[in-house]
């Protein structure tokens, strides 16, 4: 008479694989949870990156003489977007214009660009 071992699963078998199974639950949904705010805010900077290349345009446009009667608040998107433009005189007669976008609570925006000090 042979004795056979009973067949399925033992609670600590059990209770193991729903602690694996949970613990991969977790961090798939942490990795998916860190992946949407990263992609999420994807659209913020793109509009801060709008907003700077814009103003860029128009700087070369109108030089740096007609650029500074320009708002400081542009609306984009649906943020209201305040544009700071520093500037800082060459040694060949340009001027170097660093635009910096910000609006509050988002990522902003900046770009260096070289302008004539009037129009063209």
């Amino acid at each position: 008479m042979s004795l056979k071992p009973p067949r399925g699963f033992t609670l600590i078998e059990l209770v193991i694989a729903v602690a694996i199974l949970s613990i991969g639950t977790l961090a798939a949904y942490r990795s998916f949870d860190v992946a949407q705010r990263g992609i999420g805010g994807q659209v913020s900077r793109l509009l801060a990156a709008e907003v700077v290349l814009n103003r860029a345009a128009e700087l070369r446009i109108s030089g740096m003489d007609a650029a500074r009667s320009l708002p400081s608040q542009v609306d984009m998107g649906t943020t209201e977007w305040t544009v700071e433009v520093i500037e800082t005189a060459t040694t060949g007669g340009l001027i170097e214009a660093e635009i910096i976008a910000s609006a509050l609570g988002q990522p902003g925006a900046r770009v260096v660009v070289y302008v004539q000090s009037s129009a063209p």
